[in-house]
């Protein structure tokens, strides 16, 4: 990993000698307190400068360091792409938006595709026309569809040929008439009337000259995610060149970074499968690790016996994932100490992570591996917090990133002290610029003077490292008592015949709400409800009590791993 500067925050000692503490750079923090007099956690990081680029000019602003390494691999097959290659193409592809399909500036551009090497290409593509990326789960409904495309106002779509079918219903239930630009990955022909992407981005013949007219700042928008919709339908999340820069800047601070400088002897490798459609695999995997020089071994269908394979294989060394991918690491059969011995860190993000998982993960392992976990939100491009390095306390997630400023708040949005449980909001340049066309949906979410409300509650200690609670919405309340259901979901995963669990509010005549359980055995194990009821309650108090409990085959999640409650009410209350 690389070296930390020992002059940072003024200090002679850096977080690789911390052991499990928070303690952090101490001298510095006493001396530089993270907490206001108003209570305002602010990051005790030095502030960063953003370029003044678009996204596109920041991925590609190093090309000429490592023009001949790999971009972007599939697993699988192993096609891909030099840097130098996915540049070149990225560059015509853009040529050929503007003259044949007509993009301007700031036209939404849909990409529906699964995690494939082109992903990469497509979208510096669509940036470097003067597009705006809005990406879809590539299995989405036809419903799920078109109410995107209509809500982006999408002018074409890019997807793979099996997809058309899904795509031309679609289009038909949304009465739109948009081109459809399929990439080609194998032998198969490709549907009648879409275009060929591998014709379009290795077209010699076509006009450059068109890409001078693009006219794109910092402050304008380039990406359109989807929120997840878990707590409502989903809405379009404007994030600009300058905010998913700023984010990209920001986890280049030596004390949270977790990539090696590209050399002639060294370039990262990271696995890819994370969905890029997501946020934090845009972001973090590709835009980010391309700024960097690093290669992402894509993998378009996810089985634990192709990505365990994958690890060995490619020789990952950084492993970016969601909490289910750390419990199948930790417990799948044909997880070795070999499949671990590339990797040097590990990140979870998405959803919180129990430190009882962690070691879990570590024993599986055989040995101590840098193990990281993240905060952050589609909303905030997505990194708010990222444990640093030397930090062992596993559950936490760390102080603010730089230049970010955060509050713990009551229900009263009244600043909470270190310690106290409640709302995180936060203010910093990788927040978005708000909800497409929701003025409604942005009122409820920033504050008067600016602070984003993230649903999601929080503990931050006296050095401003934060803990994650739970999401707001989802605490069950028990005769007036709030109730998470990480912490019984934790529990219950400590006992030895559960892989997998999760924990929802149902009704209750007398309590109001009480915790029901939905738990996965691990394969070959038995028990019974009053086992783990009695488990889990023993540990807890009496309004905490889980006296319901259902076993399931599996627990459902969306595909950045939260796990989805509202299916859980659906199915079974």
């Amino acid at each position: 990993m690389t070296m930390v500067p020992k002059n940072l925050f003024t200090v002679k000692t850096t977080l690789c000698s911390v052991k499990q503490s928070s303690k952090y750079a101490s001298s510095a923090i006493r001396k530089h307190s993270v907490w206001t007099q108003d209570k305002v956690i602010k990051s005790p990081y030095k502030s960063i400068e953003i370029p003044k680029y678009t996204l596109y000019d920041y991925v590609w602003q190093n090309l000429d360091k490592w023009p001949e390494r790999t971009v972007s691999v599939c697993a699988v097959t192993g096609r891909g792409y030099t840097y130098e290659k996915a540049f070149k193409l990225s560059n015509t592809f853009a040529a050929n938006l503007r003259r044949k399909f007509k993009v301007r500036d700031g036209d939404t551009v849909a990409v529906m595709l699964p995690n494939i090497p082109d992903y990469h290409v497509v979208s510096l593509g669509i940036l470097e026309a003067g597009g705006v990326i809005t990406t879809l789960n590539p299995i989405y409904t036809a419903h799920e569809v078109q109410r995107q495309l209509l809500l982006s106002d999408a002018k074409i779509i890019v997807t793979l040929p099996e997809t058309v079918p899904t795509i031309r219903e679609s289009l038909k239930m949304a009465k739109l008439n948009i081109p459809i630009i399929v990439v080609k990955t194998n032998g198969e022909p490709i549907p009648e009337g879409t275009a060929l992407f591998n014709e379009l981005s290795e077209d010699v013949h076509v006009d450059k000259s068109c890409l001078k007219e693009v006219r794109r700042g910092p402050n304008d928008i380039c990406f359109l995610p989807y929120s997840s919709g878990t707590t409502g339908l989903p809405k379009g999340v404007e994030l600009s060149h300058r905010n998913i820069i700023a984010n990209c800047e920001q986890i280049n601070e030596p004390l949270v970074r977790m990539h090696n400088d590209t050399t002639p002897s060294h370039q990262d490798v990271i696995i890819g499968v994370l969905p890029l459609y997501h946020i934090y695999a845009a972001s973090v995997l590709m835009f980010h690790k391309m700024s960097m020089g690093a290669k992402l071994v894509t993998l378009t269908k996810f089985t634990p016996e192709s990505y365990l394979k994958t690890i060995e294989k490619h020789r990952t060394n950084i492993v970016m994932v969601a909490p289910p991918i750390i419990l199948l690491m930790a417990n799948h059969p044909a997880a070795t100490a070999k499949t671990f011995d590339p990797i040097d860190s590990i990140c979870n993000g998405a959803a919180p992570l129990a430190a009882s998982d962690v070691e879990r993960l570590m024993k599986k392992a055989g040995r101590q591996l840098d193990f990281r976990q993240g905060y952050g939100l589609t909303e905030t491009s997505p990194v708010v917090t990222i444990s640093p390095k030397g930090l062992n306390r596993y559950e936490a997630t760390g102080p603010p990133l730089a230049s970010t400023e955060m509050r713990i708040v009551d229900e009263n949005l009244k600043n909470l002290g270190p310690n106290e449980r409640g709302e995180i909001l936060v203010r910093g340049p990788q927040v978005m610029k708000g909800y497409r066309d929701n003025p409604q949906a942005n009122s409820e979410v920033f504050t008067e003077d600016g602070w984003f409300r993230t649903g999601d509650l929080a503990v931050a200690d006296n050095d401003g490292v934060v803990t994650i609670a739970d999401r707001l919405k989802e605490l069950i309340k028990v005769k007036g008592f709030q109730v998470p259901p990480a912490e019984l979901e934790s529990l219950l995963r400590d006992h030895p015949a559960v892989t997998d669990a999760a924990v929802i509010g149902v009704p209750h005549q007398t309590k109001g709400e009480t915790p029901k359980a939905f738990v996965v055995l691990r394969n070959g194990q038995k028990c019974t409800e009053k086992e783990l009821s009695a488990f889990v309650n023993e540990k807890v108090a009496a309004y905490k009590h889980v006296e319901d409990i259902t076993f399931v085959e599996s627990v459902p999640k969306s595909p950045s791993g939260k796990i989805l409650r509202r299916v859980l009410k659906d199915q079974y209350c």
